[in-house]
């Protein structure tokens, strides 16, 4: 019986690396087992949903950014008005513990402060001696993970503790970067922050982290959650093939959306449309898949440099049926280039021209 959907699927993309066009983009529901002790809304076989990106050798931190622009359409889609993404990162919590030399400790410390919101500080703050870390490293510990702030504070907060670990400071670029883009994806940012306390317990968490909160529904804890795994097809595969993702307990959600009659549900689809940058600055390609994707049009960013004839052949191979390009000329302009990849007619417009085209 299967803990998650995330371990299997990278023993599916070991399997059939020759097969799959990477990036490889996913979504699967299925059922998953936990030793839970049954209650409304929490059962021992349920039904999850997962999203994940899957990399070749590597995988743009950008992809960690895309990720909480899913979870926010998701779940503006179902209805919900007030929920929060909390973001953090595990090389900044990792490099943090390395710092106050607690490196043999770090997946103990991890478990311990995934649990900080279920239980009184002073019940932490226990546990952690349990496991011999002594009271000057715990108020630090808990007043490092009890940083609050806007998501710019925070970085600036993290910035000037100068740690001297490589590790945390790559952490926080990571954080930074990730922040910054999902902004560019017009998240509000009302419905995202970094909170340090998020900590995933697994071990196969890497980088960016992710638990989204129903502020309506504090009940239900974490209602979407996730985050970077680079290692983990590594017990299948010599190949290192990074992800990130997220999954939602279906059986869990689906129970509060009945009894508050708040469900929705739309068709999906595949990407009806592939933006291929050929700039630098990715900035106003966020813009257009954001703009694109609030009018209901399925979109996908390509991040790879690579050569254009490459990125049609994604686009193929995936049956995208039409291809934006974004240079310097169309930003000047801000006239875009759209390609049909059945007939490879391409036509010149606005967004709103190609929007109402693609409708």
């Amino acid at each position: 019986m299967r803990f998650d959907l995330t371990v299997p699927l990278a023993k599916y993309v070991a399997m059939n690396y020759g097969s799959l066009t990477f990036p490889f983009r996913r979504y699967q529901m299925g059922k998953v087992y936990r030793g839970e002790r049954p209650q409304k809304g929490r059962y021992r076989e349920f039904y999850q949903c997962d999203i994940d990106i899957i990399g070749d050798g590597e995988l743009n931190i950008l992809n960690d950014a895309e990720i909480p622009s899913v979870i926010y359409t998701t779940f503006k889609d179902l209805g919900f008005e007030k929920f929060i993404i909390r973001i953090n990162n595990r090389k900044v919590l990792n490099g943090f513990f390395e710092y106050l030399k607690l490196t043999d400790k770090i997946t103990e410390i991890l478990r311990l402060i995934d649990k900080y919101e279920k239980v009184e500080e002073k019940t932490i703050r226990e546990w952690l001696k349990e496991i011999e870390i002594s009271d000057e490293k715990i108020d630090k510990i808990l007043e490092f993970i009890n940083i609050k702030g806007n998501s710019v504070e925070t970085i600036i907060k993290l910035k000037s503790l100068n740690i001297d670990s490589e590790l945390f400071n790559e952490g926080i670029l990571e954080l930074e970067q990730v922040i910054n883009a999902v902004k560019a994806f017009d998240v509000p940012e009302q419905n995202y922050i970094i909170d340090l306390k998020i900590a995933r317990g697994l071990d196969y968490y890497t980088g960016t982290i992710y638990e989204t909160m129903l502020t309506d529904y504090p009940e239900l804890g974490s209602v979407c959650s996730g985050g970077r795994y680079d290692n983990l097809a590594e017990y299948y595969t010599n190949k290192k093939l990074p992800g990130v993702g997220i999954s939602i307990g279906l059986s869990r959600l689906f129970t509060y959306l009945k009894m508050n009659n708040i469900i929705s549900t739309k068709e999906a689809s595949t990407a009806q449309v592939l933006i291929v940058p050929m700039i630098e600055d990715l900035s106003f390609a966020f813009k257009i898949a954001s703009n694109l994707r609030n009018e209901g049009i399925n979109s996908e960013v390509c991040y790879n440099r690579k050569t254009t004839k490459s990125m049609l052949n994604y686009a193929n191979k995936l049956k995208i049926p039409y291809v934006i390009f974004i240079g310097e000329d169309e930003i000047k302009t801000n006239a875009l280039t759209i390609k049909n990849m059945e007939t490879g007619e391409q036509e010149t417009g606005t967004i709103k021209d190609i929007i109402i085209k693609l409708k």
